[in-house]
């Protein structure tokens, strides 16, 4: 098994594509498994994620600084580590499964690791991620869905500050738990990326 993690707009799911394509790999989408965490979640053991279902789009960010909606996000208190592991091994053990998901942080993912070279965390510069996150939610209709505001500037912008402190929190962790980070710049192709990855990741030589 082999996890790509790190921030938002870094390119996590295009790396996995490639990496999939090239080496016959399976692939744990962990945002679109998230919509079945909604489910399964209790407000016992996941508060923070039950809070989540309950409110409507975008009501996280509503009246909330940076920082509030850094402290209240799920994965910074573990919560969606146990439902990682559940769908992870329920999966087939024909083909090394590559998890890409944004929600897992070091501390978490490292008792999860039989290597540390298993993982790494990809991390976008504030310029790339900006211009990613605009790209994504350049449709109005599709911000909204997602957002839940018609004040979508003071909305990315929050988004941008929170993501910043999640980026602030992975490469703390990193250094301490010995895992990976890649800084993501836009100056190395994704294609080159992918055999730098594929080489720590033990692809290249089938460990």
């Amino acid at each position: 098994m082999r996890w790509i993690a790190g921030g938002t707009g870094a390119g996590k799911s295009t790396l996995a594509r490639v990496l999939a394509d090239r080496h016959d790999l399976a692939v744990y989408d962990g945002d679109r498994a998230e919509h079945g965490w909604l489910a399964r979640c209790t407000p016992q053991r996941h508060p923070r994620l039950s809070a989540l279902r309950e409110a409507p789009p975008g009501d996280m960010w509503r009246g909330r600084t940076p920082r509030e909606v850094f402290q209240a996000m799920p994965g910074l208190h573990g919560e969606t580590a146990g439902f990682l592991v559940d769908d992870l091994l329920a999966m087939p053990r024909d083909r090394v499964i590559l998890v890409d998901y944004f929600g897992i942080l070091p501390v978490h993912l490292g008792p999860l690791l039989g290597r540390p070279d298993r993982a790494v965390f990809l991390l976008p510069t504030p310029r790339f991620r900006r211009n990613a996150l605009a790209a994504r939610y350049a449709d109005p209709a599709r911000a909204r869905a997602n957002w839940g505001s018609s004040d979508l500037e003071t909305t990315l912008a929050k988004r941008l500050g929170r993501d910043a402190l999640w980026d602030e929190e992975v490469r703390r962790q990193a250094d301490r738990y010995g895992l990976d980070t890649i800084t993501i710049d836009g100056g190395v192709p994704v294609t080159d990326l992918a055999g730098q990855v594929a080489t720590r990741f033990g692809l290249l030589s089938g460990a």
